[in-house]
């Protein structure tokens, strides 16, 4: 089974879920994946989206260096809804960090 977890913004406030290298808002949409390691999350047309940080937080860099076009990994299929995980608690911001946006699916 590929590995689960819930991801939250600094606030704690639970924005989006990872299953393996698929990552999904909490509506159960499909915005990234992680095409080369489990922390640098890119949208799904392969532009930076963010880190996972602390092992469950999201975060933005507000600069990064351009890694090439990752390519498509593939549709994931609808993961089903993962239930809420409730609010995780305030974490404070690495430096050069902001919250990630969520892109707004239709």
């Amino acid at each position: 089974m590929a590995k689960f977890q819930h991801l939250f913004n600094s606030s704690g406030e639970w924005i989006a879920f990872r299953i393996g290298k698929y990552v999904f808002d909490n509506q159960g949409i499909w915005i990234g994946w992680t095409p080369w390691d489990y922390s640098e999350v890119v949208d799904i047309e392969g532009q930076y989206l963010g880190h996972i940080f602390l092992g469950d937080r999201f975060y933005h860099k507000y600069y990064t260096s351009y890694r090439g076009y990752p390519g498509y990994p593939g549709y994931p299929g609808y993961p089903g809804y993962p239930g809420y995980p409730g609010f995780k608690g305030y974490s404070r911001l690495p430096s050069g960090y902001e919250d990630v946006v969520i892109p707004k699916n239709n």
